[in-house]
């Protein structure tokens, strides 16, 4: 590397084609990298910023003040009414393209930012965050009271206090009016309520999945697709509601993430109803391993007997060999040595008395390299004793 790309480096924050200017700060969910942040010029080629706010709401203003904003940055920004606070998560061109996803219908949904958030600011954002777990469990009661069949599953408050925003799961339709009234008596401020799916629960408050990682609509996912047992059925998975169900009771959205190359290999497998004929006898589709292109038959339709494991390719063979009315000596290739059916004994060819026989080794070993000291001579005893 010479002294010019180290110093290009070392300006731009760049090293091997990633941007530490790019990537900003990764407590941010729904993070989007910016692979132009190193293009010069490339924050002048719009005013548009994107803020994200708590957990996953986002939001895109206007840099009236061209103030120079970077990933990271905490901004008061216009609301109505006040101001909020945010983080700025994206700049630059491909806030356009941002833009045109969130399908946004006019002008007027684009409010501006205000300035860097200050001291006092921040503050005040630190006290509206602390009333909201207070207020959604005090939110809980107040909708039990009303009867309502809804659930208030997170708060959130705007970064001057003046608004809260209660985010609710409901299977029909509620009416809330009342509700609202009695929010704005308790809580003195302006209420706006926001109906979520489960996967939008999940996603706003996080946890971790059976992965063991952290769950994808909490991290990464930007949008929700329709999840169906179809894809679990493709997999050759277990129908297990339990072990389908994600942490929103909802089939898990990672059952779509392989079902397309298990939909391109089932092509190459033969057909479940073909039935496989050898001299011996008939063989009948019993499991397969999709991605290893692996095909077990057996010699019985309803248990598994005489289980053969042999190749897509190989099944197909034996298919075309049966259409031309001729018959294969045995599933497996000429030449291929036939698997073992059931378990395999693995200590068949052993004997009963192996320990035993290393046992004595030890103690031959043992006494040769230790021989014992020779016995003292005893009187005999008529011997005379000495006066």
């Amino acid at each position: 590397m010479d002294q010019k790309q180290k110093t290009y480096e070392i300006r731009t924050g760049c090293d091997r084609g990633l941007c530490s200017a790019a990537i900003g700060r990764q407590d941010r969910q729904l993070n989007t990298y910016d692979w132009l942040a190193d293009v010069p010029g490339n924050d002048q080629t719009t005013d548009l910023v994107e803020v994200q706010f708590k957990h996953t709401r986002k939001g895109y203003y206007h840099n009236v003040n061209n103030l120079p904003l970077k990933k990271g940055d905490i901004v008061a920004v216009e609301a109505s009414p006040g101001h909020d606070i945010g983080v700025v998560t994206l700049t630059g061109r491909l806030v356009n393209l941002q833009v045109k996803k969130a399908n946004l219908k006019s002008e007027d949904d684009i409010k501006r930012i205000y300035r860097l958030a200050r001291q006092i600011d921040m503050d005040k954002f630190r006290e509206a965050k602390a009333r909201e777990h207070e207020t959604m469990i005090e939110s809980r009661e107040i909708a039990k009271g009303l009867g309502l069949k809804m659930k208030i599953g997170d708060v959130e408050f705007q970064g001057d206090g003046q608004k809260a925003i209660f985010y609710y799961i409901a299977d029909e339709r509620v009416d809330f009016r009342q509700l609202i009234k009695d929010l704005a008596a308790a809580f003195h401020v302006r209420i706006e309520m926001k109906q979520i799916g489960a996967r939008q629960e999940a996603g706003r408050i996080g946890g971790t999945g059976p992965c063991g990682r952290e769950l994808c609509c909490a991290t990464w996912m930007k949008n929700f697709v329709s999840v169906s047992t179809s894809a679990a059925r493709f997999q050759d998975l277990s129908l297990n509601p339990q072990k389908l169900a994600g942490m929103c009771a909802k089939l898990k959205c990672c059952l779509n993430y392989e079902v397309d190359d298990y939909m391109e290999h089932v092509k190459v497998l033969p057909n479940r109803e073909t039935v496989l004929q050898t001299i011996d006898s008939d063989y009948f589709y019993f499991k397969a391993d999709i991605l290893a292109g692996l095909v077990t038959y057996s010699t019985d339709k309803r248990i598994a007997a005489n289980l053969e494991t042999i190749t897509a390719q190989r099944a197909k063979e034996i298919i075309e060999m049966n259409r031309r009315g001729e018959k294969p000596d045995d599933l497996q290739p000429a030449g291929q040595q036939k698997k073992a059916d059931g378990p395999i004994d693995l200590l068949a060819g052993d004997s009963i008395t192996r320990f035993d026989k290393a046992k004595k080794k030890k103690k031959k070993a043992k006494a040769a390299a230790h021989p014992a000291s020779p016995k003292k001579s005893q009187k005999p005893k008529d011997a005379p004793q000495q006066s």
